[in-house]
């Protein structure tokens, strides 16, 4: 029996669709959202309607029926911190992802809005997979040094899981054994140490923890922040964070092949920070091979700035000693979406039920 499956996934300025049956990927797109007029709502929640206008209008365009549809599949947003895995979407999840309740305000809130507006149209089952807000971690990675604050799990975890799993594929054993450090690395840097199929620990890349990246300012000690930021606005702070620090801060953009042309004309200080960067990564490598005491079975990066061969070559030449470092560059996001609707379609698997609860809500002490 073969499955139709439908993957919705909506960026800051676009909604990556794509329409699969089985494996194989039928129909996609890139549908873009002019930026003029997403300037004119108030929320991300109010661009609703019009992404899906646009999305509609894409699937009439192209002669994309839904109709019969198996399953729809948005992308997951912040709702409370969860497990990993598929998730049968429910009323109490869109609302509590409308809401942000994890405290992330990103256009993936919209995922399973667009997903629950095509399945009242076209009907099939509503699912997501491995949503921004997966908490697996190990209890010693939650405390900081401050009583009552503890780290937040707030990863690239689709991508990194689904990776995880193709690489697992390609080693011949399942994700659910082996032990991996898995980093996504693009406009956010995310690295990840994964224990026998559970991501234990990570940088909070969107806290501006880690390495620095093309727009965020990484770890910063906190005498630096208050000798040079603490007087800045909180706005401006929130920026160098998020979009305005890292590669952005150095050269006015965050455009990693604009920078790398200055690389490959002679320019030094294009290629110092640049190599800061790599350098930082590989610090962090190095902290999650700890992590897991030692026992890698593999090293896998994956996102956008993995098209660079140096990216690789300095860190396979600073890591490879941990374990065998793979490369897969781009994102394999719609293909965990997809897969996570087909195992529990094929019976592999049961979809996880969302309670609405965080599955971490603090020590009693």
């Amino acid at each position: 029996m073969s499955y139709k499956i439908f993957v919705v996934n909506p960026g800051s300025t676009s909604t990556k669709v794509e329409l699969f049956e089985d494996e194989v990927s039928i129909k996609k797109a890139n549908v873009f959202h002019d930026s003029t007029v997403l300037m004119n709502f108030p929320t991300i929640n109010d661009q609703l309607d019009y992404r899906m206008e646009t999305v509609k209008n894409w699937l009439k365009e192209n002669d994309v029926d839904l109709t019969g549809v198996d399953a729809i599949v948005g992308r997951g947003g912040s709702c409370y911190p969860l497990i990993g895995g598929t998730y049968a979407v429910d009323d109490r999840m869109i609302n509590d992802i409308r809401n942000y309740v994890g405290g992330i305000y990103h256009s993936s809130m919209l995922g399973v809005q667009m997903a629950k507006a095509l399945q009242n149209e076209f009907g099939g089952k509503l699912f997501a997979v491995d949503p921004i807000m997966v908490d697996e971690y190990q209890d010693v990675a939650r405390l900081t040094g401050v009583k009552g604050i503890y780290r937040i799990s707030a990863t690239h975890a689709l991508n990194l899981k689904a990776t995880a799993r193709a690489h697992s594929k390609v080693m011949g054993k399942k994700y659910e054994d082996l032990n991996m450090i898995v980093c996504h690395i693009d406009g956010g840097i995310t690295i990840s140490a994964h224990q026998k199929g559970r991501m234990i620990d990570a940088n909070d890349g969107s806290g501006g923890d880690g390495p620095f990246s093309p727009t965020r300012m990484g770890s910063m000690a906190i005498t630096d922040f208050e000798k040079f930021l603490f007087d800045k606005p909180k706005d401006e702070v929130i920026k160098l964070t998020t979009s305005r620090g890292g590669l952005s801060s150095y050269f006015g953009t965050s455009n990693a092949d604009t920078i790398h042309e200055m690389i490959d004309n002679g320019d030094k200080k294009a290629k110092l920070v640049w190599d800061a960067m790599i350098y930082q990564i590989t610090k962090c490598i190095g902290a999650m091979a700890v992590v897991l005491h030692g026992k890698v079975d593999a090293i896998v990066l994956t996102g956008g700035l993995m098209r660079f061969k140096d990216v690789y070559d300095g860190i396979n030449e600073a890591c490879s000693w941990i374990a065998p470092v793979s490369s897969y560059p781009g994102e394999l996001e719609h293909e965990a979406m997809r897969d996570g609707a087909l195992r529990v379609l094929r019976g592999e698997e049961e979809a996880l039920v969302y309670t609405g609860k965080p599955v971490f809500e603090g020590f009693d002490f």
